[in-house]
Order: structure tokens, then C-alpha cells, then sequence
């Protein structure tokens, strides 16, 4: 047979516990006899799967099934608590934050630090953070699966290959911060941890506005990325061909017409705190900078939903703060640009996630990378086929 081999020990092995964490992922409190009818395997194979699970701390037994009938109660299984953690690194322009989740994606720790990170420094500082991070899990007794880095730029094959905001070029943070890590545009591990564990919706653009403008694309419940990875770069959209310079070296994107610092100039206020106590006191300034604001993301997410047909924008970041004064205008620049809003109007929502969504994802994808291949982490308790319960 012509570009076929036949699957090996290991594969069978790796797809066979792919399947049952997963089924464990998706129905915790199962017994095993529930993941043999879940998964169509035999009950000798996924009690075997079971016990290797179990011992590499992925599973945790509990309580006896309730169900009613005659016959024995099987034992349920979940995943474990204490399990290997994720952990997200996000390095913002002005701020620096981490997320420790555990396997089921909740949140044991996190923690945001401000600081102007558009320095030679910033590895350094990032260095440390990170290595305080790991420090507070080893503190809450739970090991590290894996580290995911959100970043604000370009990213191929893990390497950052353009962060105009941080003016970086062809950064390799392997390299720079000496560690294996899953690197990935902010805005990506935003819109995946808002298909996670935000609105539910199964298509979405997800834009957020802090110094720079990033957006997610999400369509049948999967992260658009693009041919070479860059889809959804909203921030350097031109939304005025004529205006001021970007950071990117074009003239008026979308983040220089409507980024954070653009609407705290037009607002007069130093921070985004301020600017929200202005628009709460009925600040006309602050809700004529909004409105000017609302009108180019407008231009920019109406090119998003006419190309792509998304029926549904969320806002994050510093948007989702925002959002209260941002959706009106916002709606109504979509309603004059989008021809199919006439019968399909453009949801606006404001993200369940907020300015947290991107560091949440990064820690998200480690766990998402467990529960795929939970055969990398057995293989690390279970050296040996003759190690293994059962055989």
C-alpha cells in the first residue's frame, strides 16, 4: 500500500490516551465503564489508560458513580486538581502578567505588573517575572506542564518576527529568556480563551485596544490565523491614509487612530481610569474622544465582518471597558458600512474575559497541549511498556 505504514505501539498508545483524557476532559465524574462506552474501547484498555493517568497525577479518583440500578458502582474519575498546571506570560507594551490554571482551566493564580517594557531591559524583566511566577506555583505545591508567552506582534514557528510597539525584530524568546515555551500573537490566545471560556459564540472577531489593536478571528469554534500565521493584524488596517505616522512606519492605522493612548490624548486624561471616571461624569471631551474612536474601529471591524462575514464582535481589553460608551457609536458604524446588517445586524459584546483574556489563553493552550498528547507527559512517569499497570 502505497503511503501508508501501519500504526506503531506508541501511536496506538498516544491516541488511546488522548481519548480517554479527553472523554474525562469533557464528562468528569464518569466511571470506567463509562469511558469504555464513551470512548468504544475495551474496559481492560481504558482501565490501563486509567492507571497510567492516575500515577502521572493527569486523573484523580473519587466517589462512587451515583446512578440507579442493580450492579456494581464504578469509581468516577476526573481530572486531578493537583495535575500539571499552565502557565501564561503575557508582556504587554506597559505591563507584564501572569495566569496559573489548573487542568480543568481555572484560575489558582495571577498577577499583573505595570512597567514600560519598550526598553533593552525588558528580557530581563520578563526573566524575572516569569521565574517569580514559577515561585508561586512551587508555593501552591503544583508542578509547571508548560509555559505559553503572549506577545503583542508577528509570530512564526514561535519566533517574533515583527513587535513594531516593543521594536522588536526576528526575537526569539527561546533564545533571549533560555526556556521552551509556546509563543503566540496576544490577540490569538485572547480569542481562543474567549472560545473557552467566554460567550460561547462559535464565530467572532475579538478586538482589543490597549497602546496597540489586535484582533482574533474565530470561525466554526477554530482560530483563523492565516496562510503565514498573521490573520487578523486589525491594528495596522488604514482607516486614514492621510494621518499620522504608526509605529509600523504606514500612516493612519487603526491603532493610531484608536488605540488606547490616541483616546486618552483626545480625552485629556493620563490614564484609562481617568478617562472612565470623565465619561462617567458626563466628560463631553471624553465622549467626543470615544465617539471619534468608535468611528475609526468602525471602518476597521466593518472591512473584518464584510470580508470574512463574522456575525459578531467582541470587545476586549481596554475596549471591554470601554464598552458602555463604545457601543453605540461603534454599532452605528457598522450599521452605515456593513450592507448585510439590513437583515443580519452585527452583534457587539462586550468580552467575559476582559484584560485578561491573552495571558488566560496562553496559560489555556499549555493545557490544551496536555490534553491533546498526554502521552508526552505519561512517557516522563512510565518509562517502559513492562512499567505499566496491566501488562
Amino acid at each position: 500500500m502505497i503511503g501508508t505504514r501501519p500504526a506503531g505501539q506508541h501511536t496506538v498508545r498516544q491516541h488511546n490516551s488522548a481519548l480517554v483524557l479527553r472523554a474525562i476532559a469533557d464528562g468528569p465524574g464518569t466511571s470506567r465503564a463509562g469511558l469504555a462506552a464513551a470512548t468504544g474501547l475495551t474496559k481492560a484498555t481504558v482501565s490501563n489508560v486509567v492507571d497510567r493517568l492516575i500515577a502521572a497525577d493527569l486523573v484523580a479518583e473519587g466517589e462512587p458513580e451515583q446512578r440507579v440500578g442493580p450492579g456494581r458502582r464504578g469509581t468516577v474519575v476526573s481530572l486531578s486538581p493537583t495535575g500539571p498546571h499552565g502557565l501564561g506570560i503575557e508582556i504587554g507594551v506597559d505591563y507584564l502578567a501572569s495566569c496559573l490554571v489548573d487542568l480543568t482551566g481555572a484560575v489558582r493564580a495571577e498577577e499583573v505588573r505595570y512597567a514600560d517594557n519598550r526598553t533593552p531591559r525588558v528580557f530581563q524583566r520578563v526573566s524575572a517575572f516569569l521565574r517569580r511566577a514559577r515561585k508561586q506555583a512551587e508555593e501552591l505545591g503544583v508542578t509547571v506542564g508548560g509555559v505559553g508567552i503572549a506577545v503583542p506582534g508577528l509570530v512564526e514557528s514561535g519566533l517574533v518576527r515583527l513587535a513594531p510597539n516593543l521594536a522588536w525584530r526576528d526575537v526569539d524568546l527561546a533564545d533571549r529568556l533560555g526556556g521552551t515555551f509556546t509563543v503566540a500573537n496576544e490577540a490569538n490566545f485572547a480569542a481562543l480563551a474567549e472560545l473557552w471560556h467566554g460567550s460561547a459564540l462559535p464565530d467572532f472577531v475579538h478586538v482589543s485596544g490597549e497602546i496597540g489593536i489586535g484582533a482574533g478571528i474565530v470561525l466554526d469554534r477554530a482560530l483563523f490565523e492565516g496562510v503565514r500565521g498573521a490573520g487578523g493584524e486589525i491594528g495596522h488596517l488604514p482607516v486614514a491614509p492621510g494621518g499620522p505616522p504608526c509605529s509600523c512606519g504606514a500612516n493612519g492605522c487603526l491603532e493610531r487612530m484608536a488605540g488606547q493612548e490616541e483616546i486618552l490624548r483626545l480625552a485629556g486624561t493620563e490614564t484609562v481610569d481617568a478617562l472612565i471616571s470623565a465619561l462617567e461624569s458626563g466628560d463631553d471631551t471624553a465622549l467626543s474622544a470615544i465617539t471619534i474612536a468608535a468611528g475609526h474601529l468602525g471602518v476597521g471591524l466593518s472591512t473584518v465582518v464584510n470580508l470574512m462575514d463574522v456575525p459578531a464582535v467582541v470587545l476586549g481589553g481596554t475596549y471591554a471597558r470601554l464598552e458602555p460608551w463604545l457601543r453605540e457609536p461603534l454599532l452605528a458604524e457598522l450599521e452605515r458600512r456593513v450592507p448585510s446588517t439590513a437583515w443580519s445586524p452585527v452583534r457587539v459584546i462586550r468580552s467575559a474575559l476582559g484584560t485578561g483574556a491573552a495571558v488566560r489563553g496562553a496559560a489555556g493552550s499549555v493545557i490544551r497541549g496536555i490534553l491533546a498528547d498526554p502521552e508526552h507527559h505519561l512517557t516522563t512517569h512510565w518509562p517502559s511498556d513492562q512499567d505499566v499497570p496491566g501488562r
